[in-house]
């Protein structure tokens, strides 16, 4: 069952200096669950590493509380911390002469003696995080021989060799090409399901994070800090102006973002499932808006994956059937459609 690991209450972030305080974000309050992934999304600037920072303890607060596991962070030690909290930063490690097994090894360094002796125990718990990753053929490979996305997923082994009940990442998948991206988000959120543990990482990665994240965290200096799963955002329309900007747009039929074309006609497209979606966008990026909710005389039914025919229904002729969304645009764009 899950249960609130964090709870910020009334929390301002920001920077002291020797003679004044800069806020960048103030009065925030929420909480954040075991066994869940969770997304901070945020325009550049609005603070995200500021917070990210201040949660980790890395940065003092303004002014406010964070609670831990009932406990506020003030009252940690910093060898306590280490055992609650795990972060997994934006930069390269740039390690050589290490193996993988070595550096998630490092990981049990707040339990280990001064030496840094790893016993049997901790070196199964290396074993498992390894495993956890599914990286277990990297284990004997020299780090700096990896590529980004298999060093990724050995910083998080380590984070798990920590053995605490909290992960921050910054910018996990900053570096990485689009699958390596996707690998390691399903990876995160595999892992809050199958741990139990509160991950919570901060991301541009706007489209992975609304298709994989339980809650999402959406900072802006306007409304501060939205909370709530990709779904609700998407209905209550929060998502609509999040990142309201010249030429994205949010589609609430799909709960993605997408480039906003200008629209110079307009037509009803009738169906559903792929082919529907794929027939809309096409249309849309040749600047014609198109969709059930449209109102026009000339109208396109898509049909299902089954039939490859697309059917086109012209206003003073009979409908006839295409079998490829190039022919239909080919028709279409000759018509003109402007209802």
């Amino acid at each position: 069952m899950k249960s609130e690991t964090i709870r910020i209450d009334s929390l301002s972030i920001g920077y002291r200096g020797k003679s004044s305080v800069k806020v960048v974000a103030a009065n925030y309050n929420a909480t954040i669950n075991s066994g869940e992934l969770t997304c901070l999304l945020g325009a550049n600037g609005v603070g995200k590493s500021t917070l990210l920072r201040t949660l980790s303890a890395f940065q003092p607060k303004i002014s406010g509380h964070i609670f831990i596991q009932g406990k506020d962070i003030s009252d940690y030690t910093d060898s306590d911390l280490s055992t609650v909290i795990s972060v997994v930063l934006t930069e390269k490690c740039d390690v050589r002469n290490m193996t993988v097994t070595e550096l998630v090894g490092l990981g049990r360094s707040p339990y280990t003696n001064f030496w840094g002796t790893l016993t049997k125990d901790d070196r199964r718990i290396v074993e498992h995080s390894i495993e956890l990753v599914r990286a277990g053929e990297l284990k004997d490979r020299m780090v700096h021989t990896l590529s980004d996305g298999e060093r990724q997923k050995v910083m998080i082994a380590k984070a798990l060799a920590q053995e605490t009940p909290v992960i921050f990442l910054d910018e996990p998948t900053a570096f990485l090409d689009f699958p390596s991206k996707v690998e390691i988000m399903q990876l995160l959120h595999r892992l809050s399901r199958e741990t139990g543990k509160t991950i919570f990482l901060s991301t541009h990665d706007l489209e992975l994070a609304l298709q994989i994240a339980d809650k999402i965290w959406m900072m802006d200096k306007t409304n501060g800090l939205t909370i709530g799963t990709p779904e609700d955002l998407s209905l209550n329309g929060s998502l609509s102006g999040f990142f309201a900007r010249k030429g994205i747009t949010f589609d609430r039929e799909t709960g993605l973002f997408r480039v906003e074309n200008v629209h110079t006609s307009e037509l009803r497209l009738v169906g559903h499932g792929q082919k529907y979606a794929m027939a809309r966008k096409a249309l849309q990026r040749n600047g014609i808006l198109a969709g059930r909710s449209v109102e026009s005389e000339f109208f396109i039914e898509t049909g299902d994956l089954k039939d490859t025919k697309y059917v086109v229904h012209p206003i003073d002729n009979e409908p006839f059937t295409v079998h490829s969304i190039e022919e239909l645009l080919n028709y279409v764009l000759q018509q003109k459609p402007n209802h």
